[in-house]
C-alpha cells in the first residue's frame, strides 16, 4: 500500500490518534456518571420533519447530438422546448434525543418520469459512432434512488468534546460554486449538475467517526474525523452522468459509457476500503476567523486507467458486462494541507475571505492514446483521448471572496440589503510541463493548462419580508473563455409551500464536435448546448 507524502494511509495520523486519545480520556467517568442519572429516563425528545418535492426542467437549445449524421433520419430530433427533467422527491429528517445522545436518521426517495427527451438520449445509445452501447439500463432507473442519507448518534463526553459516529456529512471551507478544502464527501452530480441547490442535498455522506474538541482557552476548537473504509464504491468521489443521460457533457449525451468502462473502488491507489481521516484547528484572533487542516481523502474526479496504458493495475471488467473495459474509472488518494481566513473590513463594509489548499500527487490523465487497432471503429490512430495514462502533480488552489451588503432599497425598492459576493477561484498545476500532455478530462483531447481560473458573482434581493427573492448569479472562465448566467428567483408561498424557478444559461468558447476525439473543450465546453429552464417546488412538513 503505498505512503502518503506526511502519513501512512492505512491507518490515522498522529495527531488524529492523539485527538481520540483525549477523546476517550473521561470515558470511565462518564460511565460512573451514567450509573447515577438515567440516560434514557423521562428526557427524551422527537421529532420527525421533511420535504415533498418536485422538480421540472426544460431545455432551452437544441443538442448536436440528436441531429448527428449517423441518426437515423427518423430518429433525428429537435431538444429545445423538451422536457428535460420530471422528478419527485420525498425526504424523512428523524431527530432523537434521549439524554445527553442525540440521534438523527434522514431517508430520502427520488423518482423521475421518462420524458420523449430522456427516450431520445435513450434510442441514441444503439447510433454511436465509436462503440454502440445500448442494452444498459433505462436513464430513469440511474436517475431514480432510495438512500439512507444520514444515520448517526452524538455524544458529549466532559464539558469540551462532542463525538459523532455514523454516516453524516462534514463541511470544510469557504468555498461555494468550487470547492477548494470542502474534499471529505464527493458530490452525486449525476441527475443535476449545475443549476443552483442546497449542497447538503447531493452531497454524498461517509460512515465518519467525528469529534470536536473546544478549547477556550485558545478560543478555538480541533475537529478531527476518521473514515474506517466502510462506505460503498458509489460513495467515493464525484458521480457524473457517464450513462447517456441529460447531464452527459457534449457530444456525449445518448452514449452509455458505463458499457464501455468500470468503476473500480478497489484498485490500489484508490481503495474505498482504506482508511482516511483529517485533522482541523479553527480559531479567533484579532476579530478574524481562521482555520488550518489537513486530510487523506480520494480524488473527487476520477481519472481513467486506460487498458492502453495502464496505471499500477489493470481495468476490470466493464460495469454490468462480460467485456474488458476501455477503462476504469478509480479515485486515487491524495493529501490536502489547506487554510482559511474571513473577517469583517469596516473601510469595505464587508467580509473577506481567502482559502488555499495544496493537494499532493492530484492525479490527471495523459492526453495522446489512440484507439485504432483495437477494435473501434472509424477512430485515427493517436487522437488525443485522455487515455494514454495517470500522471500526478502537486497542485494549489486559492479562493478570494466579498460578501457586501448592498443598500438598495431606496432604488429597487427592496424589503433590506441585498447580499452580493464575487469569487476568484484558481487552480495552478506546480511544475507544470506541457510536453506532459495531461488531459483535462478523460475522454476529450484538451490539454489541461497551467492555471485554471474562474471568476463568479450573484446578488440576491429581497421584497415583501424575503417572500419573493430575485437573484442573479454569472461566472466566467478567465482561462479558458465561456461562462454561465443564472437568473432566478425564490418564493415563498406560505409556511409550508415554496418554489424557485431559474434559468441556467451557458456559453462556451470552444467545445468538441466528436466522442473521443482531440478537442478544445476546456469547462465550459462540456456545457454547451444544455442551456435549462428549471423550477422546483417543496411542500415542508
Amino acid at each position: 500500500m503505498r505512503r502518503s507524502r506526511i502519513f501512512r494511509r492505512t491507518a490515522p495520523g498522529l495527531a488524529v490518534a492523539a485527538a481520540l486519545a483525549v477523546m476517550g480520556m473521561p470515558v470511565a467517568h462518564g460511565a460512573e456518571e451514567a450509573s447515577k442519572t438515567n440516560w434514557l429516563g423521562s428526557d427524551i425528545d422527537f421529532t420527525l420533519s421533511g420535504y415533498a418535492r418536485g422538480w421540472v426542467s426544460m431545455n432551452l437549445e437544441n443538442q448536436p447530438e440528436l441531429k448527428a449524421a449517423n441518426v437515423p433520419k427518423n430518429q433525428r430530433h429537435d431538444s429545445a422546448g423538451k422536457l428535460s427533467m420530471v422528478r419527485g422527491s420525498v425526504l424523512l429528517d428523524a431527530d432523537l434525543r434521549t439524554g445527553p445522545l442525540k440521534w438523527k436518521a434522514i431517508g430520502r426517495v427520488d423518482r423521475e418520469l421518462k420524458t420523449n427527451y430522456l427516450n431520445d438520449l435513450e434510442n441514441l445509445r444503439k447510433h454511436s459512432s465509436v462503440v454502440p452501447t445500448d442494452g444498459g439500463n433505462s436513464i430513469t432507473e440511474n436517475y431514480n434512488n432510495a438512500d439512507m442519507r444520514e444515520l448517526w448518534v452524538e455524544a458529549p463526553i466532559g464539558d469540551r468534546i462532542t463525538v459523532k459516529f455514523g454516516k453524516q456529512q462534514l463541511v470544510w471551507g469557504e468555498s461555494d460554486f468550487f470547492h477548494a478544502m470542502d474534499l471529505i464527501h464527493g458530490y452525486d452530480l449525476s441527475w443535476r449538475l449545475f443549476f443552483e441547490d442546497e449542497n447538503e442535498e447531493w452531497r454524498k455522506p461517509l460512515i465518519l467517526l467525528s469529534t470536536k474538541i473546544r478549547i477556550p482557552e485558545a478560543n478555538g476548537l480541533i475537529a478531527a474525523y476518521i473514515r474506517p473504509g466502510w462506505d460503498r464504491c458509489e460513495d467515493i468521489g464525484n458521480t457524473y452522468d457517464i450513462k447517456g443521460g441529460r447531464w452527459f457533457f457534449q457530444p456525449y449525451r445518448g452514449y452509455d459509457l458505463s458499457q464501455v468502462t468500470g468503476n473500480n473502488c478497489r484498485h490500489k491507489e484508490g481503495d474505498m476500503r482504506d482508511v482516511t481521516w483529517g485533522i482541523r484547528w479553527q480559531g479567533e484572533a484579532f476579530d478574524v476567523n481562521y482555520s488550518i487542516a489537513y486530510l487523506t481523502t480520494f480524488s473527487a474526479d476520477p481519472v481513467a486507467n486506460s487498458r492502453f496504458n495502464p496505471y499500477k493495475g489493470v481495468p476490470v471488467k466493464a460495469n454490468g458486462t462480460d467485456n474488458a473495459s476501455f477503462f476504469d474509472l478509480i479515485h486515487p488518494q491524495i493529501d490536502v494541507v489547506g487554510a482559511t481566513v474571513s473577517g469583517y473590513s469596516a473601510m469595505l463594509d464587508a467580509v473577506l475571505s481567502a482559502e488555499v489548499a495544496y493537494t499532493f500527487d492530484q492525479p490527471y490523465n495523459v492526453g495522446r492514446g489512440g484507439l485504432a487497432g483495437v477494435g473501434v471503429p472509424n477512430i485515427p490512430g493517436n487522437v488525443g483521448v485522455g487515455l494514454d495514462g495517470v500522471k500526478t502533480k502537486d497542485t494549489l488552489t486559492t479562493m478570494l471572496r466579498i460578501d457586501k451588503n448592498l443598500k438598495l432599497e431606496d432604488i429597487l425598492h427592496t424589503s433590506r440589503p441585498s447580499l452580493s459576493s464575487i469569487q476568484l477561484f484558481d487552480t495552478m498545476v506546480i511544475d507544470y510541463s506541457g510536453k506532459e500532455d495531461l488531459a483535462r478530462l478523460f475522454a476529450f483531447g484538451t490539454k489541461l493548462q497551467e492555471h485554471s481560473t474562474i471568476l463568479t458573482a450573484f446578488t440576491v434581493l429581497n421584497y415583501k419580508n424575503d417572500e419573493i427573492n430575485p437573484s442573479f448569479a454569472v461566472g466566467f472562465d478567465l482561462s479558458n473563455g465561456g461562462g454561465f448566467a443564472i437568473p432566478a428567483v425564490s418564493l415563498v408561498l406560505n409556511a409550508n409551500w415554496n418554489a424557485k424557478i431559474e434559468a441556467d444559461i451557458f456559453w462556451a468558447r470552444d467545445s468538441n464536435k466528436g466522442q473521443f476525439t482531440n478537442g478544445t473543450s476546456q469547462l465550459f465546453g462540456y456545457f454547451d448546448n444544455a442551456s435549462q429552464l428549471v423550477m422546483r417546488v417543496t411542500r415542508q412538513f
